[in-house]
């Protein structure tokens, strides 16, 4: 039996520094030099908000037209579903915002602050925002590509009391029931999950789609509620960041047959790969 009904989903999306960015640390050591970096969101948020544009439209609700295959003019509180964008973040964040909007999104909130590295001062903030949404899933990226900690996501679902899937690369949902594949090592492992609860995206059947001309025309025009972030204390300090160390060149030790002792010498004593 079909039990599918309208969706209320909430993805909470994160700046961070363009990978193709060339970073540079901060004089303290500390923290990276800012000025003039390139930010966009969180490559794995945007499988999360792929996702929940997918789940909303599966369910029969509908996205605001411009963006991708979804269509139609749903909004807040019209039962048809919809799909809110949380960050927590800078004056700034409300660009990877609109971009989500862009690509059908209906609106979204900017809890403004400075997240810093703490992930569980970063959880404590959204979890505060999300206590009283009822939504009926929270999704985050799997992980943030900047700190790579991964734990935010659970943390917040612990903070809410609700159940929580990681790694999730595929969402069905009938009924109050969501049934997750999860990626892990070697294979899928599938879970199901009581609604409300909180996942965390990887990539799987969720290909984020392209915003159109019309739909970045349209986020323009969205809801996009700014609010101060509550001030919680961070219980993790960075004493110290560094570069990775230069890669040493090649080097080249002979040609043909001959080059072979070298080159397994090399290996053991070395390399220590032998």
């Amino acid at each position: 039996m079909d039990t599918r009904r309208p969706l209320n989903i909430t993805v909470c999306v994160k700046r961070v520094p363009d990978t193709e960015t060339r970073i540079r640390i901060s004089p303290g050591g500390a923290d990276i030099e800012r000025d003039g970096v390139k930010y966009v969101p969180s490559p794995y948020d945007e499988f999360a908000v792929e996702a929940a544009l997918q789940l909303v439209e599966a369910a029969g609700g509908q996205s605001p037209a411009g963006a991708g295959s979804l269509a139609g003019g749903a909004g807040a509180g019209t039962g048809t579903g919809q799909v809110t964008l949380l960050s927590f973040g800078p004056e700034a964040a409300k660009e990877s915002l609109r971009a989500g909007l862009a690509l059908g999104a209906h609106r979204a909130v900017l809890l403004k602050g400075e997240p810093g590295m703490d992930g569980w001062a970063t959880a404590r903030v959204l979890a505060a925002e999300l206590e009283g949404d009822a939504a009926d899933l929270v999704l985050f990226g799997v992980k943030a590509v900047d700190d790579d900690q991964q734990q935010v996501g659970p943390m917040v679902a612990e903070l809410l009391g609700r159940p929580c899937a990681t790694s999730v690369a595929a969402i069905d949902v009938d009924g109050g029931v969501a049934t997750c594949r999860r990626a892990v090592e070697g294979g899928h492992e599938v879970v199901e999950l009581d609604l409300p609860a909180v996942l965390t995206i990887t990539k799987g059947r969720y290909e984020p789609r392209y915003a159109s001309l019309r739909g970045i025309m349209m986020a323009k025009r969205k809801p996009l509620v700014e609010k101060e972030a509550p001030s919680i204390e961070a219980g993790l300090v960075v004493e110290r960041l560094d570069l990775p160390p230069a890669r040493p060149g090649g080097r080249i030790v002979g040609e043909g047959p001959n080059a072979v002792p070298e080159l397994v010498r090399l290996l053991r004593e070395e390399a220590k790969v032998l």
